[in-house]
């Protein structure tokens, strides 16, 4: 298999922080995107080879891969991409990897496993802050608690969002909430339940969100029942309850376009020194049958700062062929610990 590392989306917002860490290692990624300005300028900076296709015409796609072996996919959101990329890499034989947090593709992904085998390709799906630190969080609790039955994660810090991920929740405003009940993923209202939780440094107020952690930590732990937690303001849990009954109007074209637009207008997503400063707060919880339950913290660093350095990570051990075959969470591939060797890493079991 080829070693070569294509990043597809480089120039966006969290595209363009793993370009300048692979560059800034020594790495030259094919930078690639839709966009032949935005791809020609960043190539222009930072040298080697860029490649311009969009993901419309499976042809087209599948030419723009050739030579591959492993494709970091940026390009969100990842509801409307995922599928054509990952087609066209079980086509050409290349890894499939890419910074999702929506259960719907992870869930989409997971279908592909025995073809994924049969091509001799990894896909994974959530090689950044959405689902790394917390799957491998939920594999950490459930090796300290093997018969358990229950898990709850939360998570807080994570302020500023990207101009991609803000646009992936505009489009999920009409879906309500999501959690794993009995081994099977089940629809709950939006903000279904809120609970006060100790980050460790903070204790905050969190609501229930459909993170991707509802798929990928079924599929590292096998436990059967599972809700995932968001540190929220009141006014974000207000809103969230709100969604209940206006979802239907946030799905509207209309409001949807408006709603962009802002998104837009405003910045591409944290600056310099809000990555450097900023830190991420993950909680979770195992319980069995029997009552008896484990919980644990980790510490992070900035969620888009750590995205940059998993995905490039777990990018550059696919191009080694260091990664098992069909599909993977990181914690099914790379283990509990994983999560352990980036710097600003600490965990703490309670």
């Amino acid at each position: 298999m080829s070693k070569a590392i294509l990043i597809y989306g480089s120039y966006g917002y969290t595209g363009e922080l793993i370009v300048d860490l692979a560059v800034a290692a020594g790495a030259r990624p094919i930078l690639a995107g839709r966009s032949a300005d935005k791809v020609e300028t960043q190539s222009a900076l930072h040298g080697g080879e860029h490649r311009v296709f969009g993901m419309d015409d499976p042809d087209l796609l599948i030419r723009g891969l050739e030579g591959v072996g492993t494709v970091l996919h940026c390009a969100g959101p990842f509801s409307h991409t995922a599928d054509a990329m990952a087609e066209a890499c079980l086509h050409v034989g290349a890894h499939y990897l890419d910074i999702t947090g929506e259960f719907a593709v992870f869930e989409s992904m997971k279908k592909l496993h025995a073809r994924a085998q049969d091509a001799g390709i990894m896909i994974m799906p959530g090689t950044g802050f959405d689902v790394v630190p917390t799957d491998c969080l939920a594999l950490h609790l459930k090796n300290r608690l093997p018969d358990a039955t229950e898990l709850t994660l939360a998570f807080t810090g994570n302020d500023k969002l990207s101009r991609g991920t803000a646009m992936t929740m505009v489009e999920g405003l009409a879906q309500g909430g999501l959690i794993r009940q009995n081994g099977v993923l089940t629809e709950v209202p939006s903000a279904w339940k809120t609970r006060d939780i100790n980050f460790g440094e903070v204790t905050e107020t969190a609501m229930t969100v459909p993170w991707g952690d509802v798929s990928t930590a079924f599929h590292s732990t096998g436990i059967p029942n599972i809700v995932v937690y968001m540190g929220a303001p009141p006014g974000l849990q207000r809103a969230a309850r709100m969604s209940r009954y206006l979802g239907w109007l946030m799905a509207m074209a209309p409001i949807q376009s408006l709603l962009k637009g802002r998104i837009k207008a405003g910045p591409a997503g944290p600056s310099d020194q809000e990555r450097e400063a900023g830190r991420s707060l993950i909680w979770g919880e195992v319980r069995n049958a029997d009552g008896k339950s484990v919980e644990s913290r980790l510490l992070t660093p900035e969620a888009y700062a750590l995205t940059a350095q998993t995905a490039w990570e777990i990018a550059k051990r696919a191009a080694a062929g260091n990664v098992p075959n069909g599909y993977q969470t990181p914690a099914s591939a790379f283990g509990a610990d994983f999560i352990l060797e980036f710097p600003g890493v600490e965990r703490t079991d309670l």
